[in-house]
Formats: C-alpha cells, structure tokens, sequence
C-alpha cells in the first residue's frame, strides 16, 4: 500500500474525518465512502480501524462494505468493465463476450489484471437492451459486439496508458 509514512498519514486523514462525520446523523455510509476514496478499497485492516474509531461491530463495517456494490474489498483496476448479464445481453450470447474477456485479459469475472490496468466484473442491467450484447468500461457503453470485436476494444486502454 506504499511506505509506512504515506499509510500513517491516510489513516490520520481517516481519523479526522471520522472525528468531524461521527457526530452527524447517519454517519456509516460517508465515513466508509470516505475511507474507500483514501486507500482506494476497504481491506479488513480499514474496517477494523473504522470499528475501532466509531465503537460500533466490525461485523456491521463488512455487513455494508458487502452489501453496497460501491464498495470494494480489494482495489480495482484503472478500467472497470463490466459486461452485462441482463436477459436481452444474455439472450444475445453475453456469456461469450464475459470469455472473450476473461481469455485478452487472463482474469476471471470480479478479477483484476496483475497490472492493475483492469479489473473485470460480470453486471446486471446495464439499461442498454437494444444493443445487447454490452459492456461498459469506465463510462463508455460498448454495443452489438462479437468476441472477436474484444481485443480491438481493450488495445484502445492498453494503448491509452
């Protein structure tokens, strides 16, 4: 995560940030979406801090980390793509487009390239029915596609370093 200083200065962030919020109604969600833009996910050792700032159950911490999809457990890649599973994507073969991506990207779906460049996740609706099959990586929508159209779409990321 990087040298011991650059991690004792985000979890002072952290703290500060709790003292402020934990007065506030409903302070949960803010701190936790707070502590996820600092270290860039909630590992155990952030939720514990968290339990342990706020005095509240660290099994309340991984009860919303897990049940809130904005939260990760684990750092994401610089690209999110997520291929929608929805029923018109699926219908229209969106399981080949998951495989396509899962064998350019070597990692499976809720995997994250050892890169970091992208992490793969396989969604629900993506609310683009008429061009099923689709994906989506960061905010760009890809439509209509074929497994062989994948390596062209993910040459332009890698391309973009």
């Amino acid at each position: 995560m990087g040298n011991t200083a650059e991690v004792q200065a985000k979890y002072d962030e952290l703290k500060g940030y709790i003292a402020e919020t934990v007065k506030k109604p409903g302070p949960l969600m803010p701190i936790m979406q707070k502590a996820q833009e600092i270290f860039g996910s909630l590992p155990f050792d952030v939720q514990k801090f968290i339990s342990e700032e706020m005095q509240i159950p660290m099994t309340d911490i991984y009860g919303v980390a897990t049940f809130y999809s904005q939260f990760a457990l684990e750092p994401k890649g610089k690209h999110v793509i997520g291929v929608c599973m929805g029923t018109a994507c699926y219908v229209k073969k969106a399981e080949g487009i998951l495989n396509a991506l899962g064998d350019e990207l070597q990692t499976a779906p809720g995997g994250t390239t050892p890169d970091s460049l992208f992490t793969l996740e396989a969604t629900r609706c993506l609310g683009c029915c008429g061009l099923a099959p689709v994906i989506m990586i960061d905010d760009q929508v890809y439509g209509r596609l074929k497994p062989e159209d994948i390596p062209g779409i993910i040459g332009l990321y890698r391309n973009k370093q």
